[in-house]
């Protein structure tokens, strides 16, 4: 079982398809490649991306390149019954019972041309999952050498609790943000340090560009303004040096696929802010001070 991931920053694959830059297969071939030689060797799936196209999209890709497969880690996340026109789904609703968790899993190793994946997350909690089904497919898939490590995603304290009164959970892919910080107040990070649990954010970027509160933003950006002489950083360097200094050692997702944006999160790993500045990005996006 893994005991960390290959890289410090993640590669996401989710906007590369049809939901997003509808990539070719060259394109996607050089990509891969481009992160690989820039230190990000892992990548992360889910078998709903491109209305489940993704994963095939990308095991094509991958295959056409140079890289060997132990050279980089797949993780891939399951459990949401997605609308589209590969699934007769009437609504989206969740499926956590261990034959759908096991078909998932074998779908995506067949769509990644991989006998294993490095780690498969729970995509989301169900009000219906039962930890012993959930973790009765993780073992079964883990002694089968179809999966190497298990996590989830999106999981409260809470939630993790259930699933660990049953076995381990190695990974919590959460959102996570300067503007998205519930984590660090509701336990969930709390709990990740408690367990020694990889925590991945998802969105660390996205949240911040696309936010629609004026006031929070302008707050931020005065901020980011004022920190980016002191660290020689831009807006996107330092909302990934926040989360990159929490304490878990929380993994961010990028999403991008330009090559100038992915460099530049890069540089983020070398900024190390000082906690001082760490808080005053905190009170920025609160918009107040700490008690």
């Amino acid at each position: 079982m893994p005991k960390s991931l290959n890289s410090k920053l993640i590669a996401g694959t989710m906007f590369w398809g049809q939901w997003g830059k509808e990539l070719s297969t060259l394109e996607m071939c050089n990509l891969i490649t481009f992160f690989f030689e820039n230190g990000i060797s892992t990548f992360d799936h889910a078998d709903i991306y491109g209305g489940y196209t993704m994963e095939a999209a990308f095991g094509q890709a991958f295959s056409r390149s140079s890289l060997q497969r132990d050279q980089v880690q797949f993780i891939s996340k399951c459990g949401i019954q997605y609308i589209s026109e590969n699934r007769s789904n009437d609504i989206i609703h969740y499926d956590t019972s261990k034959a759908y968790i096991i078909a998932s899993a074998e779908a995506s190793l067949k769509h990644l041309k991989t006998d294993y994946l490095d780690a498969l997350l729970i995509h989301r909690p169900s009000p219906l999952m039962h930890p012993e089904d959930v973790m009765s497919a993780a073992e079964d898939l883990k002694k089968d050498g179809k999966i190497l490590s298990f996590g989830v995603s999106n999981f409260s304290s809470s939630h993790m609790e259930l699933m660990m009164s049953e076995g381990l959970i190695d990974i919590n892919q959460i959102e996570f943000s300067v503007v998205q910080h519930d984590a660090l107040f509701d336990g969930t990070l709390d709990n990740i340090l408690q367990h020694k649990i990889i925590p991945m954010a998802w969105g660390p970027l996205r949240s911040y560009f696309n936010l629609e509160d004026d006031a929070k933003k302008q707050r931020l950006k005065k901020q980011f303004s004022e920190l980016s002489t002191k660290y020689n950083s831009s807006e996107d360097q330092l909302l990934l040096a926040w989360i990159l200094k929490h304490p878990s050692k929380i993994h961010p997702i990028i999403g991008t696929t330009k090559k100038d944006r992915i460099q530049s999160a890069i540089r983020a790993l070398s900024i190390k802010l000082s906690t001082e500045d760490w808080f005053k990005i905190l009170v920025a996006s609160q918009g107040h001070d700490v008690p």
